[in-house]
């Protein structure tokens, strides 16, 4: 059996918060700090745990939530009136500390032609203040490193990179491999904690009329081979 089965929770739950704190973590990314009394309970788990986030659209007053039941929740989602639901994004922590019930979630910037974030969520992060509402509804993880892999090897551009950074950090300490991550620019490139005999490889997309991706994949086919019983 796998040690880190992908694990959707039998009964998710929805954790009701606010927000702590907001800061850009580099040019391309704003990290929010949330937290509130829920958060304490929150049974993360590391590697790539993520969750669907919930927010307030610019136009709404508050935020108003489905009643969330079991593994079905776009039912009552997409039941709710358009003028009051929320904004529903996927997200994976960024980082999480249990004694203050305090969760991180790093958002990715882009920027239009004026210099203002695009998307919902990011306009949104960039934006909030420290009591804004929020709320996570908890979906496990989906990473899985089969017991017999000889080596790990993770491929991601930025929206990737806080997974990318959670699994680095879960890994167990022999895990030999690499990381091969793609951001847009050199400034995006931080620090990662990671198992010793893991590479970080930073591909830095420079241009701001490239498919995001693109540079990675294409990064990862001048690499040499991983071996048989890779992942």
């Amino acid at each position: 059996m796998a040690k880190n089965p992908r694990l959707m929770p039998e009964s998710p739950a929805l954790y009701r918060g606010e927000v702590l704190r907001a800061a850009r973590l580099t040019p391309s990314m704003q990290r929010v700090t949330v937290t509130g009394p829920q958060f304490a309970a929150f049974p993360y788990r590391g590697y790539d745990h993520w969750f669907r986030l919930f927010l307030r659209l610019p136009h709404q007053r508050g935020l108003e939530l489905p009643e969330l039941s079991g593994r079905r929740w776009w039912d009552p989602y997409f039941a709710m009136p358009e003028e009051i639901r929320p904004h529903c994004a996927n997200y994976t922590v960024a980082g999480f500390r249990p004694g203050t019930g305090e969760l991180d979630i790093d958002f990715v910037v882009h920027s239009g032609p004026d210099g203002e974030p695009e998307g919902a969520a990011a306009i949104w992060a960039c934006a909030v203040r420290p009591g804004d509402p929020v709320a996570l509804y908890d979906q496990g993880l989906i990473f899985d490193r089969p017991d017999d892999a000889s080596e790990v090897h993770l491929v991601a551009d930025e929206s990737g990179l806080p997974a990318v950074a959670g699994i680095l950090r879960s890994l167990p300490a022999h895990t030999r491999g690499r990381a091969l991550v793609e951001v847009p620019l050199d400034a995006d490139r931080r620090d990662l904690e990671a198992p010793a005999g893991m590479e970080i490889v930073w591909v830095v997309r420079d241009d701001a009329h490239a498919v995001p991706g693109e540079a990675a994949l294409a990064a990862l086919r001048r690499r040499t081979t991983v071996a048989p019983t890779g992942c």
